[in-house]
């Protein structure tokens, strides 16, 4: 079936620099001592950046604290300093996919992402994501994802408007007061007979730190999982995250002996591809979303068009 993608207009992909419209910030934690020089830290907190790029930044005058004052390499570390940097890469490749706005009002906004578009900055990716895209496209500056998709996964994102009535959308999602439903296609489950679980786990960050993994300790994540339909070796499975862990529908399936088709990091790793093969979408798609407008009372409910190759 079709993955419902609407191409978006083609670019320049000719060799340049892209600059994040809107400054990355971090603040510095409060380690063990010595503290690291600024670039070692730097370097090991974002290592797929590259040391190279990192050490450019300082030489060069490209980062300053909450002061404003530049950071340079023989900055000493400061404990709970906020630096600021605008991201630079090299050979940004424009998203062939365009986004569609579902729902808009005063208060808020509801996207549907493509496969492959990141939500905010990612990578080698500051221009070609979904904040910027929609502040381009809307003139809403002050637009703020509620929650996140990760890049390879498509469906719907919820953004606040408003930065004074904020909080109360970002509350609705720590008290599980919105619903998210996914829908994937992933291998058999090792007990296909079953058809529902609830898988319940820790989950820590593990290495690479693109990866994470169910580990042993106090449970953090729960999923329930259903499996709607079979082919062959393939199922159509329906997610629902009770709680909000980095790739946690990805890992609960290992769980149960199922990956997502077109998975690159679970359960092998795979290093990214730049730009992606466009051809092998992650088989992974937020469907539905609803939730009561914590301002008019109204329930609000929104499904993805987009359809996974079943």
């Amino acid at each position: 079936m079709s993955y419902g993608f609407f191409p978006a207009k083609q670019q320049n992909s000719q060799s340049m620099f892209s600059t994040a419209p809107t400054p990355s910030y971090i603040t510095l934690p409060n380690l063990a001592m010595p503290y690291p020089c600024l670039l070692d830290f730097l370097d090991q907190r974002f290592p797929f950046v590259g040391r190279d790029i990192w050490k450019h930044r300082l030489d060069h005058g490209k980062i300053h604290d909450e002061t404003d004052r530049t950071v340079h390499a023989d900055t000493p570390y400061r404990v709970n300093a906020r630096l600021r940097y605008y991201r630079e890469v090299r050979n940004e490749h424009p998203i062939p996919f365009e986004e569609q706005i579902v729902f808009h009002n005063e208060n808020i906004l509801v996207a549907d992402k493509p496969h492959f578009l990141p939500v905010t900055p990612s990578g080698s990716y500051v221009n070609e994501c979904l904040l910027h895209r929609l502040r381009r496209k809307t003139g809403l500056n002050h637009l703020v994802p509620v929650h996140r998709l990760d890049r390879e996964t498509a469906g719907l994102v919820l953004f606040t408007c408003k930065e004074h009535n904020r909080r109360q959308w970002f509350e609705l999602f720590r008290h599980r007061k919105i619903n998210k439903c996914y829908e994937a296609v992933a291998t058999l489950p090792a007990h296909s007979d079953q058809r529902y679980w609830l898988i319940e786990s820790r989950i820590e960050r593990g290495e690479p730190r693109l990866r994470f993994r169910n580990t042993e300790g106090e449970i953090n994540a729960r999923s329930r999982i259903r499996l709607m339909e079979t082919r062959g070796k393939l199922a159509k499975l329906e997610l629902e995250p009770i709680t909000g862990k980095t790739h946690q529908l990805r890992l609960h399936l290992g769980l149960i002996g199922s990956h997502i088709i077109g998975d690159r990091l679970y359960p092998e790793f795979n290093p990214p591809e730049n730009p992606p093969r466009y051809d092998r979408p992650l088989q992974l798609l937020a469907k539905k979303l609803n939730f009561t407008d914590p301002n008019s009372g109204e329930f609000l409910s929104f499904e993805s068009r987009y359809k996974l190759n079943w």
